[in-house]
């Protein structure tokens, strides 16, 4: 599934369950000793997910620990994103000399809870949801919405190492496409002002898909 949203430089893999006796490593294990078992299952899927799409690119098996806010630490010279949800786990990866950036979100295909919606939206924003449910009632476009910001953050965060509050960034909503419209000033990508992200989003079996992926033109 996440794999109809990227393009070709782009490793993906994924799982709609949670495989059984998946082995992380003892530095893995340390990070999630105290853990839940909902968070091990997540964490554990989700390393698993990562592992085979490094194997896609030809990068050996290695312990994924954590960098700064609880990123996943890829190996030198990869960049990649993780997400899951309930009945999804999945996970991106790339050669970092042929894409800039990466950023994956799921979600349940479901309302967001009450209240969310204000909390994460713009007023312009929710004004543009309420347009598209006209025409498409039985989308839930604030689910969308929701991830495809959290797309963007994981797509920002890696180049600014800035926090991205989700009055950042106003997001338009196209079929099966969305462009983020960036209102923090300063951040630049490959020399040049980073203002948007463009990014596709899917619904498939009850799960919100989206994905960001910044290839490098040829001449960078």
């Amino acid at each position: 599934m996440i794999e109809d949203l990227l393009p070709a430089e782009v490793s993906s893999a994924e799982a709609f369950s949670d495989p059984p006796d998946v082995l992380l490593f003892p530095e893995e294990e340390a990070l999630i000793a105290r853990a839940v078992d909902k968070r091990r299952r997540e964490f554990t899927t989700g390393r698993w997910c990562a592992r085979r799409a490094l194997e896609g690119l030809g990068v050996p098996p290695a312990p994924l620990l954590r960098s700064e806010r609880g990123a996943p630490q890829w190996p030198s010279g990869i960049i990649g994103s993780i997400t899951h949800c309930a009945g999804y786990r999945a996970a991106v990866a790339a050669q970092a000399d042929k894409v800039h950036t990466l950023g994956i979100d799921a979600e349940p295909h479901q309302p967001l809870p009450d209240g969310v919606l204000d909390v994460v939206s713009l007023p312009a924003e929710r004004a543009h949801l309420t347009e598209l449910s006209t025409v498409d009632p039985n989308t839930n476009w604030d689910r969308i919405l929701f991830s495809c910001k959290e797309a963007v953050y994981k797509a920002w965060y890696p180049i600014t190492r800035e926090w991205l509050g989700f009055e950042d960034a106003r997001i338009e909503l196209g079929t099966g496409t969305f462009t983020a419209h960036l209102r923090k000033e300063g951040a630049e990508l490959a020399g040049r002002p980073l203002t948007r992200f463009t990014g596709r989003w899917l619904v498939r079996n009850a799960l919100v898909v989206s994905a960001i992926a910044v290839t490098q033109s040829p001449d960078e």
